[in-house]
């Protein structure tokens, strides 16, 4: 039996790669010869390195740089010797889960260390360098992570500004004269799956402020900002990134990876199916098992649940979904390929309590859809 696992994240309480081990550790315990191939999949936030790495045989590489409030932090990148990759995510070193709640500050927040990183990361001499870039804690529209690799941000007196929240305000000039040049040379893909323009109700402000500390009576200002950063790139670049999809990611960081280098963008899904022959590994398989933490309603708009069912469906593979919660009408999933939904929450729980044991409880459902599958051989 060929059992391809291609769960997503489960928010808040198991990595993607986390929760394959868990599935995988199911399966065995009723068909321990079963064939699995595991696929965990990323957003671009935390887990994307661990996701990538599942893939290709790997190492972290731990370097100090700078958090979102300017601290020294071991963080780490990916390294792949051969195939010449580098995978950075923005979470390792500027992301929401670095900074607790009281200590989330949008003004001084800065992605320098996610710059610092992919400086390391060049020296390396990659081919390829994949950065990811979901979950940070900041809204410097990338001024910190480019002033780490070179470029100057300037006010209106000429004195150079510092790479936070604060600084897209008092932005006047822009100097790229000094951008490290491996960028230039280097394959560079952004992988995010927020496609978001940088300003207005749909932006990085208006959608992903609230999270970062911005309070809702200073959004008009922070906007006021952040188009202001948006003119001046403009002005400096001869060009206008600001309504590119992806552009509102990390607080406007997909904006400046657009608008000072030459990049692709990719979703998460999309990006780590095409790197792991996903599609093929799903039509040799007998079954598919995915999964997220919920699944509801807007699971049906691009979330990865979707996209495996939907290839399963295309070669006919039968698919399973595992979901810390399921809401609302779902029968629209099973014409996206989805043959089964199932929550694995086995007894009335609180959050708190599914969350701490969620490992133990997706390798529980793993175990019990196994054995329901075993029962249904028996009786044919």
């Amino acid at each position: 039996m060929k059992i391809v696992i291609a769960p997503d994240s489960f928010k808040g309480s198991l990595t993607s790669v986390q929760a394959a081990n868990a599935i995988c550790s199911g399966i065995k315990k009723v068909f321990p010869q079963a064939d699995c191939t595991s696929i965990p999949l990323a957003d671009g936030g935390e887990g994307t390195i661990d996701a990538v790495l599942a893939v290709f045989d790997g190492e972290k590489i731990y370097k100090r740089v700078h958090d979102p409030l300017g601290r020294l932090i071991d963080a780490s990148f990916g390294w792949i010797e051969d195939r010449k990759m580098a995978i950075v995510e923005t979470a390792a070193a500027s992301g929401l889960p670095l900074l607790s709640r009281e200590e989330l500050n949008p003004l001084v927040a800065t992605t320098y260390g996610t710059g610092e990183l992919v400086k390391y990361a060049l020296d390396y001499e990659p081919e390829h360098l994949i950065i990811g870039i979901g979950g940070s804690a900041t809204v410097d529209a990338g001024i910190g992570f480019f002033q780490a690799l070179g470029i100057q941000f300037y006010d209106g007196n000429r004195n150079t500004v510092e790479g936070n929240g604060r600084a897209t305000k008092f932005i006047k000039e822009i100097d790229i004269s000094g951008l490290d040049p491996r960028l230039n040379s280097t394959k560079i893909t952004v992988m995010s799956d927020v496609t978001n323009p940088l300003l207005g109700e749909t932006g990085a402000i208006a959608v992903f402020g609230k999270q970062k500390g911005v309070k809702e009576e200073e959004f008009p200002q922070y906007e006021r900002w952040m188009a202001n950063f948006a003119d001046v790139v403009e002005r400096s670049i001869g060009r206008d990134e600001k309504e590119r999809s992806g552009s509102g990611a990390a607080g406007g960081l997909g904006f400046a990876l657009r608008s000072f280098l030459q990049v692709e963008m990719k979703g998460g899904f999309s990006l780590i199916a095409e790197l792991s022959n996903l599609e093929e590994k799903i039509k040799e398989a007998s079954i598919v098992i995915t999964g997220e933490g919920r699944i509801d309603a807007s699971s049906l708009f691009g979330k990865v649940p979707i996209g495996i069912g939907n290839m399963a469906r295309k070669y006919g593979i039968p698919c399973a979904a595992f979901a810390g919660a399921i809401e609302g009408d779902l029968e629209k999933l099973e014409a996206e390929g989805i043959s089964l939904t199932a929550p694995i929450v086995d007894a009335p729980m609180l959050l708190e309590e599914a969350i701490t044991n969620a490992e133990s409880l997706l390798e529980k459902s793993a175990f019990r859809f196994m054995q329901a599958l075993k029962v249904g051989k028996e009786i044919r």
